[in-house]
């Protein structure tokens, strides 16, 4: 039976052909509905055909029927494409067994391979407010189709059949995630049955390789799989409210009661049992509640002779076991801030420590100041802000500076010769790596003093939760200072550690009368399981709003396949007029190459930059609260590789921070930092150079 279709117009678009022996629809109609309806109104159309892949349904033609059935839909439908700006005949195929949506260019078409693809599990079928026809599928992964029917009754039989199909392909996922965590607890049984000596062990390394690798892939898994159901349910019962973001989950077991294999447990988490110290003695010995604002002497200070160099990777290999056990242990995403990590991956110093190690090149930071113009000046700061990080790696392989304690600080100083800033912008030629100098008597020092520019840092820890730190560096004489403060959140990747470093710093050149905000970018440490690494990662800005000079700075994560590490690229740029005035890549810490806008390139090899050595004072005049001193026990006990001696006093140090929190807690007694102020959403040093210089000294 024929039925013949005319358009408005009077000519013929197709003919559907209807075998009334198998009641089914052999041909499809461009722009017509099953019950050759003239569309002269309608936008879009297209006939579809559905076969069910249940028993038989009867000898009449069933397009339109509303069941539960598993049905292979097929049929033309418009697509809207941004490639023509418009819509599209495209005939799509729905397959029920592979759960796809297919489409292709035409019919004739469709052996071949389908022009696109879309994975129905997790998927989305929303009907559009605009019209009655349209309607979109949202894919898991991200993907979208808009598509138009003729009518709202084909749209209705098309999101009946595709919201059916995408349940039955949602729950099937939920199933065989079900079968294989079940499978996977098998396999920690029986790992875990086996006695921990012999030729076979549940201490292996690669049964503990096996059972790290296998929880940490079904906890990504699960949480995945949590992510689409909270998908669905928020579309089910109505758009999430505005704002509302999807958490990770936190883990089921908690660390500190799932450690076997007959091992003792080498790590904790912050709700371990704590070490016992008198909750009296702990707060008198500290005196933090009346603690006052000390003045450094620079006279005080001397060459830093520490060189904790961190190449050893003994301690990582004979605790793999501990390291695979904590990793299966952690789920996807975790914020890692009150994991209490194994003491032998530690660096033997604190993070605030770490902090002044952005100043290890002070002649670049000196020198900033010294550019004849604003751009000149912004690309001095680019200059030396990508030259900032190479120096705080103490080695190849990643490890983690000591969590500072509330109230922790460190002091220190670098002297620079005047004439050393004079000439000082980087350079591609070879100098030494550090700036080393003999120790001054009292005559040479005064006049050291006089031949130097003098650089002072302080940090100081001044908050727990969150873990923030402040820092502040100035130059008395150039008037110059920084003032920053960072929240670290550190959180787990799968087999790399992702730190964030939330907060901002702030450069003020009080001659000019400039003030430069920047961020910091994130930290990876890589390969966790092997030998770990440390890349950054991430977008960072620099900003001058008296000027109008900005940079954005790109430090680029290694792709999956090929590519370089440690890649960088920069951009200087005059917002006013919109124009690049300098560019700048490489790798942060290997060579760069800026382009400047006049064509002129220029060449910074880091490995030749001379390094001078932070001044620091004795352990014996240090404050007790002072990082080296506060941490001289753990750091001694990691050099002479006793873990166990270290791992107890870093316990003790810790739980002395908590025991004097619950004490103020209970006292209604307010944390009183040293150094830094709190001022809005950051903190600032109480004495910056910016308050102390008389206004008439700087620019206008």
């Amino acid at each position: 039976m024929d039925f013949g279709v005319k358009m408005q117009g009077g000519e013929p678009v197709s003919t559907m052909k209807v075998s009334e022996s198998e009641g089914k629809l052999e041909g499809l109609a461009t722009a017509v509905t099953p019950n050759n309806k003239n569309s002269s109104n309608s936008s879009c159309g297209g006939g579809i055909s559905s076969s069910s892949s249940s028993s038989s349904r009867g000898g009449s033609a069933k397009g339109w029927q509303y069941s539960d059935h598993m049905e292979n839909v097929y049929g033309y439908l418009m697509k809207y494409t941004n490639l023509v700006t418009g819509w599209q005949y495209r005939f799509f195929v729905l397959n029920n067994e592979a759960g796809l949506l297919e489409y292709f260019v035409n019919e004739q078409s469709r052996n071949q391979k389908p022009r696109g693809t879309l994975q129905l599990a997790g998927a989305v079928i929303s009907p559009s407010d605009e019209d009655s026809h349209t309607f979109t599928v949202n894919a898991a992964s991200g993907e979208q189709y808009k598509l138009r029917a003729t009518d709202a009754k084909e749209r209705q039989h098309w999101v009946s059949r595709l919201q059916i199909c995408t349940q039955h392909h949602t729950e099937a996922i939920g199933k065989m995630m079900s079968h294989a965590e079940g499978q996977q607890r098998d396999l920690i049984r029986r790992i875990e049955c086996l006695p921990t000596s012999g030729h076979l062990s549940s201490l292996d390394q690669d049964l503990l390789m096996l059972k790290a690798t296998s929880m940490a892939t079904m906890n990504c898994l699960n949480d995945c799989f949590h992510i689409l159901q909270l998908q669905h349910a928020s579309h089910q019962k109505g758009s999430l409210p505005s704002g509302t973001t999807i958490e990770w989950l936190e883990p089921k077991i908690p660390l500190s009661n799932h450690y076997k294999n007959g091992a003792d447990q080498p790590f904790a988490t912050e709700q371990s049992k704590p070490v016992a110290v008198p909750e009296e003695q702990s707060v008198a010995e500290s005196g933090l509640l009346a603690r006052e604002p000390e003045e450094i002497s620079a006279h005080d200070e001397m060459e830093d002779t520490c060189d904790d160099k961190e190449d050893d990777l003994g301690a990582v290999e004979e605790q793999r076991s501990v390291i695979l056990h904590l990793l299966s242990q952690l789920k996807l995403g975790m914020d890692l801030t009150r994991v209490v990590l194994p003491t032998f991956i530690l660096e033997k110093r604190s993070l605030l420590e770490m902090y002044a190690d952005f100043m290890s090149h002070p002649d670049l930071f000196l020198a900033i100041t010294n550019g004849a113009t604003a751009e000149d000046r912004m690309i001095r700061f680019v200059e030396y802000y990508l030259t900032s990080f190479h120096e705080g790696r103490k080695g190849a392989i990643a490890k983690k500076p000591y969590n500072p304690i509330i109230g922790e600080t460190f002091h220190c100083s670098w002297r620079v010769p005047k004439s050393e800033v004079a000439c000082s912008v980087a350079s591609s030629s070879p100098t030494p790596a550090v700036t080393n100098h003999a120790p001054l008597s009292e005559e040479a020092l005064s006049q050291a003093d006089s031949d130097c520019y003098m650089v002072r840092f302080v940090a100081e820890q001044v908050s727990h939760h969150p873990p923030v730190s402040g820092f502040y560096a100035e130059c008395a004489e150039r008037k110059m200072c920084v003032n920053a403060h960072v929240w670290t959140k550190s959180k787990f990747l799968g087999m790399s550690i992702g730190v964030t470093m939330v907060g901002e710093g702030i450069l003020s050149l009080l001659e000019h009368g400039e003030e430069y905000t920047f961020s910091l970018p994130c930290a990876y440490a890589r390969s966790i399981l092997t030998v770990p690494w440390v890349e950054l990662g991430g977008k960072v800005s620099v900003n001058c709003a008296k000027t109008g000079y900005s940079a954005s700075i790109t430090f680029h994560t290694k792709p999956f396949y090929g590519g370089k590490l440690h890649r960088v690229t920069a951009e200087v740029k005059h917002n006013i007029t919109n124009t690049v005035v300098c560019r700048v890549q490489g790798e942060w810490n290997s060579v760069l190459e800026f382009t400047y806008s006049n064509g002129e390139t220029k060449c910074v090899d880091l490995t030749k930059l001379s390094v001078t050595k932070k001044r620091v004072r004795p352990l014996e005049k240090q404050d007790p609260f002072e990082s080296r001193r506060l941490w001289k026990n753990v750091t001694d006990a990691l050099r002479e590789s006793e873990i166990d001696k270290a791992t107890e006093h870093k316990r003790s140090l810790e739980e002395r921070q908590r025991t004097e929190e619950r004490h103020r807690t209970e006292t209604g007694t307010p944390w009183k930092t040293q150094y830094f102020i709190k001022e809005g959403d950051g903190w600032v040093y109480h004495k910056p150079l910016w308050k102390i210089i008389p206004a008439a000294q700087t620019a206008e």
